[in-house]
């Protein structure tokens, strides 16, 4: 049975992680922290966990079920997260780290989006953990550096073709939209319900802290320089992520020739799922589940490719990949606890 740890269990990504943890057949769960429930049972903070979960919150001060694990997961805040994880990796743990702190190969780039970086050392050895794409890297990495939502869904939408050489690398424009639980848990004056309901509303426009990662995700795969225009929405919902992708084709290609490139890219990749032509995702199709949906479609009057993406902002954006990734780095089938349905209807 493999021990794991969660770090920052309190939130909506470490509520995802406890309740896939629970139901997967080799994770015991030796410690949840949260400083703000430290002391508490989970079920009284989470009461559909009651019976499943029987420890306290600790606080992360608290290390004693942490040395017990093998695994930890780090569910904190970005900057909260390069304080914590050193230690963890200094004792021998296997880390996945749900923040942004070790997604960038360049320090610089993260301190130009976020602030200083106290443990840049350690950026050369994690692995950025987009599953489909670094899988064997992942498979022997000590620290794995889990994407942020946005960027799951659009990289993935964008993937095939750029490694095909196919569109236009300095022409691509996504239009993403985001539920409210992307926000994260803390009470914040714009994800109130009266804020949120009943409108939609484009947020950071041309400056939105994911623009960086997905350029340089991006261009690895191009193996040249990348750029795109990303305009991030939040909609009234709870979970989800839908990106409509535009780009300018660079070949001629049928509809029915990139759908099959997308379906053969893909094709060893269980939680990427590739829609018939004609037919377009919705969010309601991945609620609860580790799958990302995308079609495509040819508008031959602007010659420009359209690719919509789909999926749970919190468990492929973020914990179901991260368990993912966990069953990757332990040598388990990769379904293993995040296999369900969505949640639809």
């Amino acid at each position: 049975m493999l021990k794991a740890a969660i770090i920052g269990a309190s939130g909506y990504t470490g509520f995802e992680l406890m309740r896939l943890s629970v139901q997967h057949p080799h994770v015991e769960l030796t410690s949840v922290s949260s400083e703000k429930f430290a002391g508490k049972k989970v079920g009284e903070v989470f009461p559909s966990l009651h019976d499943k979960i029987k420890i306290d919150f600790k606080s992360i001060s608290e290390k004693k079920g942490v040395s017990k694990a093998d695994f930890v997961f780090v569910a904190l805040p970005h900057k909260e997260a390069m304080s914590v994880v050193p230690q963890l990796i200094k004792l021998g743990k296997k880390v996945i780290d749900l923040s942004a702190d070790f997604r960038f190969n360049d320090p610089a780039i993260y301190e130009n989006w976020y602030q200083k970086h106290t443990a840049p050392e350690l950026l050369q050895d994690a692995v950025y953990g987009l599953s489909e794409l670094y899988r064997e890297k992942i498979k022997n990495a000590q620290l794995v550096a889990n994407p942020g939502c946005y960027p799951t869904a659009v990289i993935l939408a964008l993937a095939p073709l750029i490694k095909n050489d196919l569109i236009d690398l300095n022409n691509i424009i996504a239009d993403a939209k985001s539920g409210v639980s992307g926000a994260g848990r803390s009470v914040v004056l714009s994800s109130l319900f009266a804020e949120v309901n009943e409108g939609v509303k484009a947020y950071k426009v041309a400056k939105h802290q994911h623009s960086p990662e997905m350029e340089q995700e991006l261009s690895l795969i191009a193996q040249k320089n990348v750029s795109l225009l990303f305009t991030p929405h939040l909609v009234p919902m709870n979970r989800g992520i839908l990106a409509t992708i535009y780009t300018t084709m660079s070949k001629e290609m049928s509809e029915d020739e990139v759908l099959n490139l997308y379906k053969n890219f893909y094709q060893n990749d269980i939680f990427v799922r590739i829609c018939p032509l004609g037919t377009f995702p919705s969010t309601n199709q991945v609620k609860g589940s580790n799958y990302c949906d995308i079609s495509i479609t040819i508008d031959s009057r602007t010659n420009r490719l359209v690719v919509v993406s789909v999926i749970d902002n919190l468990l492929k954006g973020g914990s179901g990949q991260a368990v993912q990734n966990m069953n990757i780095m332990a040598g388990f089938n990769e379904e293993l606890g995040i296999n369900q349905p969505a949640l639809f209807p």
